[in-house]
């Protein structure tokens, strides 16, 4: 991830989509901002423009790479159960492909509800649809892939009002879903690599990563209807509130 993160088409899309939703949110900056899973910082410089960055990562090695790259130390820490004790709250809280790598979803999000400043914003992205399971997601350690409905779903049950929630990826999802269920035939029985665990030859990538990163026009301000990847806005909501964002996100 170190060594292909400021380059791959995968992480560059993402980023520059993730800062454009983030533009069409117009929060008061300078935002504090915590970003959980936070790897080996490949984000963090992105995020720095919005506002004061506190970054967790579980793994040691990752957190030490972080720091070296970006001059913020990261903090020892992971979900559901396992986070460092904070002084405040956070303006934006964001979880970039992190909630499949956690068995507990529901038990990590209603975690992360306690940490958000009133008027703040969750954003998070995750890998769709359960049907392109492969052996990718085995390698990477997911527990699942998500439809819309059922991330709706669990951010409704653990208490947010859900303010976006749309497919990324879309350009490039034919090609990347057929890619997917070929690592699913290959890999039956078998050991195999992942179609996406290398860096890919540099035109390809060049293409894929314009391909990817123009989304953010669009994303910008409108919702795409699908994709390889689902990206949601949600805030924690009190109690008395909870029936009435469940009838109004029932749609979704």
């Amino acid at each position: 991830m170190a060594d292909t993160e400021d380059l791959h088409w995968w992480f560059c899309g993402r980023r520059a989509v993730a800062g454009a939703v983030l533009d069409s949110l117009g929060l008061p900056e300078p935002l504090s901002i915590l970003e959980i899973g936070a790897g080996t910082g490949g984000n963090i410089a992105m995020l720095s423009r919005y506002g004061t960055v506190t970054a967790v990562e579980m793994d040691a090695n990752a957190r030490l790479i972080a720091s070296e790259k970006t001059g913020v130390s990261l903090l020892a820490g992971h979900l559901p159960d396992g986070l460092p004790n904070f002084e405040g709250k956070f303006d934006l809280i964001c979880l970039f492909d992190v909630l499949e790598h956690v068995e507990r979803d529901g038990a990590a999000l209603e975690a992360i509800s306690g940490l958000v400043a009133p008027g703040g914003r969750l954003l998070l992205t995750v890998p769709a649809h359960q049907w392109l399971w492969s052996h990718h997601d085995k390698i990477l350690h997911h527990f699942r892939r998500y439809s819309r409905a059922g991330l709706a779903e669990v951010l409704r049950s653990t208490g947010y009002a859900i303010e976006r929630l749309t497919f990324t990826n879309s350009a490039l999802f034919p090609a990347a879903a057929a890619a997917r269920l070929l690592d699913r035939g290959l890999s039956r029985g078998k050991e195999a690599p992942s179609s996406g665990s290398d860096m890919p030859p540099r035109l390809a990538n060049a293409v894929m990563k314009w391909l990817f990163r123009s989304e953010k026009y669009i994303l910008g301000r409108f919702d795409s209807p699908i994709g390889l990847g689902l990206l949601a806005i949600a805030r924690p909501i009190g109690t008395a509130s909870r029936v009435q964002a469940e009838n109004s996100t029932a749609a979704i």
